[in-house]
C-alpha cells in the first residue's frame, strides 16, 4: 500500500436514472424555440422590410447605398437603378444595394 495512493474498491451496480430522455427532447425543441425567436423571426422581417422598399423605389427619391454613396435615382430597370451622385456623374448600382430612402431635401441640406 501506497501513502499518497488510495486504494481502489469496487462499487455494486447502482439502479439507472429513468427519464432522462424526455428531459433532453423538451430540452432541444425549447431551445430551438429560443433560437427561432431571438435569430431568425426578426431577420425574417428585416428581409421582408427590405424587400417592400426595393419594391416601392421610385425615379427622384434620394437614397443612400450599402456603401454609404448618397444619390438622387434617375432610371431604374428590375435589377439595378442609376444615381446622379454629383454634376454630371451617374453610377449604376444593384436595387438589393439600397440601404435606406432618405426625406425629400436632404441631399440639399447635406450641401
Amino acid at each position: 500500500m501506497s501513502l499518497f495512493i488510495a486504494s481502489a474498491h469496487a462499487q455494486a451496480e447502482g439502479a439507472a436514472a429513468g427519464g432522462g430522455e424526455m428531459f433532453q427532447i423538451v430540452f432541444l425543441v425549447g431551445l430551438f424555440a429560443l433560437f427561432y425567436f431571438i435569430a431568425i423571426r426578426p431577420q425574417r422581417k428585416r428581409q421582408k422590410e427590405h424587400a417592400q422598399m426595393v419594391s416601392a423605389l421610385g425615379k427622384g427619391d434620394e437614397v443612400v447605398t450599402s456603401s454609404g454613396i448618397l444619390g438622387r435615382i434617375t432610371s431604374l430597370d428590375d435589377n439595378y437603378i442609376v444615381l446622379n451622385v454629383a454634376n454630371n456623374v451617374e453610377m449604376k448600382f444593384q436595387r438589393i444595394h439600397v440601404h435606406a430612402v432618405l426625406p425629400k431635401g436632404t441631399l440639399k441640406s447635406i450641401g
